[in-house]
């Protein structure tokens, strides 16, 4: 009897964690992997803020963690998919610019104004933010260039409709 109840209490913890946990499609295609660094960046550098005497910046990291968080897991699971009345990818991209904008101003503060060592590595680290939030708007911005040079009329993905409108004009 015992044999029987210990495969079903097992699947429910899978299925719950499997569907927190983002998929491996996601995690290793290009938009994946720069969500993650921006999340991983961003909470290091809140820990660094935290702990340095450049406390008073610990509120944008903080904020950067939680929407990439929050992206990172609409877009894992396909929750963005659900709401079409938001634009995404244009959220997305504010998203971006402001922080790297921002990450860009506050490393530099806390690198020349502060002398601890955890105000220097959150420097650092916000220098690497910086890089890859920015990575990831201009990758965004060729995006939305290339939908709206297509026209952006219809609700498909842009470069599904690239390559069937490519092939039937080189016939």
């Amino acid at each position: 009897m015992g044999d029987i109840e210990a495969p079903s209490s097992t699947r429910p913890r899978q299925t719950v964690l499997s569907s927190i946990l983002p998929s491996k499609e996601f995690v290793s295609s290009r938009k994946g992997m720069l969500l993650i660094a921006e999340v991983a960046l961003s909470l290091v550098s809140f820990v660094c803020f935290a702990a340095s005497t450049a406390a008073a910046f610990v509120t944008v990291p903080l904020l950067e963690f939680l929407a990439a968080l929050f992206l990172l897991f609409a877009y894992s699971t396909k929750f963005n998919e659900r709401f079409k009345g938001f634009l995404w990818p244009l959220m997305d991209f504010m998203r971006c610019v402001t922080a790297s904008i921002i990450f860009f101003i506050i490393s530099i503060i806390a690198v020349s104004k502060y002398v601890d060592g955890s105000s220097k590595a959150a420097g650092v680290f916000g220098f690497i933010a910086t890089i890859v939030f920015a990575l990831d708007f201009y990758l965004i911005f060729n995006e939305l260039a290339d939908f709206l040079k297509q026209g952006g009329a219809s609700n498909d993905e842009p470069t599904g409709q690239q390559d069937e409108f490519s092939d039937s004009d080189s016939d």
